[in-house]
């Protein structure tokens, strides 16, 4: 990254993954960072956007948040992660810049039975799109689809960033009721694409390894994290302590 790159640091504010902690976010001012191939290099030190803002977990005294990315071609899925491999095989892929017309209601669903206590209920329509959009970069939206005979229902879209060396998952929502785990196959679905756009990385944002909700990225093997501003790798079966 430039020497000359502007960041700012928000106030702290109770963190919304751990109890008793604080959180602060260090955020990219400078607006020729703003760019796909700036966003790029910004994602491989640690950032992540939510809308226009590119940030990182700048917090005082706590280093809980780690970067997580997997590596594509390496990619050795587990025995869950296989099944999940065959769900999404029976399911129908299709991968947009625009969203289905019906994804809202999939989204309001998801919403009140995942997040019904949480600031995200009741379900916005432009609070979404606020969060995925951007000026600078145009996220895809990996649709799938169950196939009932000829009918197609919309179940999953999971949203992602192209950059130069990777996928950057950045959210994904899903029919609660459905049979498959569709968050899981949400994952391969993103791993595929990676693969078949010959992309080595796929980022899933950041790992914490307290926080029982977000452990689920550290399955996924073999992966890097981004501890002390450095990669770190961990391979299967390696559990880090």
């Amino acid at each position: 990254m430039s020497v000359g790159i502007q960041v700012g640091v928000t106030p702290t504010a109770s963190c919304q993954y751990l109890p008793r902690q604080q959180e602060q976010l260090a955020v990219v001012m400078s607006a020729d960072y703003h760019t796909p191939a700036r966003y790029g290099a910004l994602l491989a030190a640690g950032f992540r956007r939510s809308g226009n803002l590119i940030y990182r977990p700048h917090c005082p005294q706590c280093q809980a948040c780690q970067a997580l990315r997997v590596d594509v071609t390496k990619y050795q899925p587990s025995k869950s992660q296989k099944r999940h491999r065959s769900q999404l095989q029976r399911l129908d892929i299709k991968v947009s810049e625009q969203l289905d017309e019906n994804w809202f209601s999939l989204y309001q669903k998801y919403i009140a039975a995942r997040h019904a206590d949480g600031n995200m209920y009741p379900a916005k329509r432009q609070d979404f799109l606020d969060f995925v959009s951007s000026d600078w970069l145009s996220p895809r939206f990996i649709h799938l689809y169950q196939r009932d005979h000829d009918q197609l229902t919309l179940v999953a879209i999971a949203v992602t960033d192209v950059v130069d060396d990777g996928l950057s998952a950045l959210y994904t929502f899903f029919d609660p009721d459905h049979r498959f785990s569709l968050g899981r196959v949400s994952i391969q679905a993103q791993l595929q694409l990676a693969n078949s756009l010959g992309l080595p990385w796929l980022y899933l944002g950041y790992q914490i390894d307290a926080c029982p909700a977000m452990r689920y990225k550290a399955d996924y093997y073999p992966h890097q994290r981004f501890i002390n501003q450095q990669w770190r790798a961990f391979s299967w079966p390696v559990i880090p302590q």
